[in-house]
């Protein structure tokens, strides 16, 4: 089919580059010219495993395509989706400023029927108000079937969950644009779930609010263990046997970050409000998740004897979550600012992350481009992103390069086995700390 993409970040570049790869002739759409003249040269802007090699391809077999121009990139599209940016606003919920800016610019090229798809995260009802608006300032009489199409990609692995999905959810009144859509995606051979507009946009904020009360509630039951002495790790696992629990996304450690957790509970807990409703278990899973942070830095500054200051502290990782350079909402913000307003210095090290990171982190930030160097002289080396090589790093470099063998595992990168017998002293989260020295 001829598809338009609008919007080419995270979500509306993978969309576009794997709807190509299955066949479909796409054009992407962004108003930043600098970003479509890079994707023309088979760049990404963002890193994720896999996709520029995709977008290359797909490239040089002539079926995808890159413009900022409206009238070009929506002649004779059949289905356009939707991929825009809908941040979250000052009173918590969603700002779809930049949604209706798209819907009023493109409806002056629209000349015949489309299948408008949503892959943005939306409050409940933005589909409804879409179709009329669009249907309502069209210059002639045209047909705008919608469809709610919400993502379920995890930063670091989009390429592959395109490919490998849970399931499709798609949201409509007409059952023609179902049709097509399950056409399009039929290639893909995951299973589809079909419902109405308003039950598809609430499945995408339950389904991330869901994932975010895990995290919170393991991170909070990682703390009581901490105070009576239990191993979260066993803790986790004994729980997450249980089939009505399952084991993913019981991991404990520093909370979530990225882009749609925290902005995605702060909506659905603002929508309660409105209608009056408050949210009280997502109000609680906010308040841990944000509390995470700190009491990492508090055990470090607790273990120097309640001062940091003039230490220099290795942070090893940035990004919120390891396989991405996104800084959105990452733990490491929090730590650093706290860390940097409590008289130390910082020694980071991110494999990727490092150029977003200098426009979040304080300005005092020293970077340096491998773990030796940020561990070199250190005082101490704290964890907040489990990269692979991180996670493989030889524990007797710790010993080597840190003036005094002490590490911080803010996201529970290793086995207390393997710092048994060391002279590491190594603290985590939910477990009792190896080789403490009075």
């Amino acid at each position: 089919m001829n598809i338009a993409v609008i919007g080419t970040g995270y979500v509306g570049l993978v969309t576009g580059v794997c709807l190509s790869e299955i066949g479909n002739d796409v054009t992407c759409i962004d108003i930043d010219e600098e970003k479509v003249e890079t994707l023309r040269s088979g760049k990404s802007p963002i890193y994720e495993e896999g996709l520029e090699e995709l977008l290359q391809t797909n490239i040089q077999r002539e079926r995808l395509h890159f413009t900022s121009n409206y009238e070009e990139g929506l002649a004779a599209k059949e289905v356009i989706f939707l991929a825009v940016g809908t941040p979250q606003g000052a009173d918590g919920s969603a700002d779809l400023t930049f949604l209706n800016t798209v819907c009023s610019d493109i409806v002056k090229y629209l000349h015949n029927d489309v299948v408008l798809v949503t892959k943005s995260t939306v409050p409940i009802g933005t589909n409804e108000h879409i179709k009329a608006n669009i249907e309502r300032i069209a210059v002639t009489n045209l047909s705008v079937r919608v469809v709610s199409n919400p993502e379920f990609l995890r930063q670091g692995s989009a390429v592959y969950d395109t490919f490998n999905g849970d399931r499709i959810v798609l949201g409509s009144e007409d059952d023609e644009a179902m049709e097509i859509m399950e056409e399009i995606y039929r290639p893909y051979n995951i299973p589809i779930v079909k419902t109405d507009l308003r039950s598809a946009e609430m499945i995408k904020y339950a389904s991330n609010t869901f994932l975010a009360t895990k995290i919170s509630f393991i991170n909070e039951i990682a703390n009581l263990c901490e105070h009576v002495g239990a191993n979260v790790d066993d803790v986790a696992n004994g729980i997450g046997m249980d089939s009505r629990i399952g084991g993913r996304f019981l991991k404990a450690g520093i909370g979530y970050g990225g882009s749609c957790f925290p902005k995605d509970t702060n909506a659905i807990i603002t929508l309660g409000n409105r209608v009056d409703y408050p949210m009280f278990i997502l109000e609680s899973v906010q308040y841990v998740n944000e509390k995470q942070t700190d009491l990492l830095v508090d055990k470090i500054i607790k273990r120097f004897s309640g001062s940091i200051e003039n230490k220099t502290i290795a942070i090893l990782g940035l990004a919120f979550k390891a396989n991405t350079d996104d800084m959105r909402g990452a733990p490491s913000i929090q730590v650093a600012h706290r860390i940097i307003d409590a008289g130390a210095k910082i020694n980071a090290y991110d494999p990727v992350a490092v150029e977003n990171a200098k426009s979040v982190l304080p300005k005092e930030v020293n970077y340096e481009r491998t773990i030796e160097g940020a561990l070199n002289q250190a005082n101490c080396a704290v964890i907040l992103t489990d990269w692979k090589e991180i996670k493989e790093y030889p524990i007797s470099l710790f010993r080597q390069h840190l003036s005094y063998p002490m590490v911080f595992d803010g996201r529970n990168c290793f086995s207390l086995e393997k710092f048994n017998g060391s002279d590491i002293e190594y603290h985590s989260v939910g477990r009792p700390a190896i080789n403490r020295q009075n």
